[in-house]
């Protein structure tokens, strides 16, 4: 059994694992392997696996420094991230998967990127990139809507394969949800305040064992986090969006009720048209109250 090096660690990778035996030997022996030349400590949290994962987890810390942090009970991916996160040494934070889907060997260049921006982000951009067909189409509207509402050039907006630097985690640490939002959440949150996200193409292969993922129900979770995070810090933005499709929606109204009927529907139209305005009223104040806690943020 190898040392633990007592100093402090330069970068920590974090490594949620809920039922990933088929995966997380070999994710682990690849971290060992491609930074055998840099200052790190591994933290491995396992998520109330009920498979061999415990096991595989207790033997490979015989061979190699790694923390394990047990949850009682399966409590989500961005759970297991954030009690990585608060138990890390180091300043500089990694996260990867242990399904073996992201390519390891790409750490370094992370690392080496944070050197030049605020967060570094796998993008899975590269020439081989093995996401499931039926998921694409929703990544990719997923993706477009991130950007128009974050008003950012978002290159991968869930990647799980990133490095961040830890006071700006623990920064927007009260936003970061307990499921598999946490990657999109700090994405949209670091864009909208302005730090500096660089995106590297990584390729991306297929996932070893099964996923735990939800296509439906965590598609309609991520839109509805891009618009709640979006609203925390863009309010005029994202209501106004909101308003401006009411608007648009009372005229269309207007118009195909006139065409087809020869009377204009006005119930129809007004309200569409008032909630219209509700939005933009709602945007105009959410903005205000944001302007006044970002100054009273810099007069502290």
């Amino acid at each position: 059994m190898k040392k633990v090096n007592q100093s402090t660690p330069k970068s920590t990778i974090i490594i949620p694992c809920y039922n990933e035996a088929s995966g997380i030997r070999k994710t682990l022996t690849s971290v060992f392997k491609n930074l055998s030349n840099r200052d790190f400590e591994v933290i491995v949290v396992n998520d109330g696996s009920d498979d061999k994962s415990t096991e595989i987890l207790s033997e490979f810390a015989l061979e190699q420094p790694i923390r394990i942090i047990e949850n009682k009970s399966n409590s989500g991916y961005g759970y297991s991230l954030k009690k990585g996160i608060l138990a890390s040494n180091s300043d500089v934070i990694v996260i990867t998967d242990a399904d073996g889907t992201y390519p390891i060997e790409n750490i370094p260049l992370l690392l080496d990127e944070l050197k030049f921006c605020d967060m570094a982000v796998g993008a899975r951009i590269g020439k081989i990139v093995k996401i499931p067909v039926v998921r694409r189409p929703a990544k990719w509207l997923l993706l477009k809507y991130a950007k128009w509402m974050a008003g950012a050039d978002i290159k991968d907006l869930n990647s799980g394969l990133r490095a961040f630097k830890k006071e700006h985690a623990m920064q927007f640490f009260h936003l970061f949800p307990d499921g598999f939002s946490f990657t999109s959440t700090i994405t949209l949150a670091m864009h909208v305040n302005g730090f500096e996200v660089n995106y590297l193409p990584i390729n991306y292969n297929v996932r070893l064992g099964k996923s735990s993922i939800n296509p439906i129900r965590d598609t309609i979770g991520f839109f509805s986090l891009v618009l709640r995070t979006t609203m925390y810090y863009k309010s005029l933005q994202a209501f106004g969006s909101l308003s401006i499709v009411f608007f648009f929606s009372a005229i269309a109204v207007g118009f195909a009720s006139k065409f087809i009927t020869g009377q204009v529907a006005d119930v129809i139209v007004i309200s569409l048209f008032n909630t219209s305005i509700l939005f933009l009223g709602l945007g105009l104040v959410g903005d205000i109250i944001n302007t006044h806690q970002k100054q009273r943020n810099l007069n502290r």
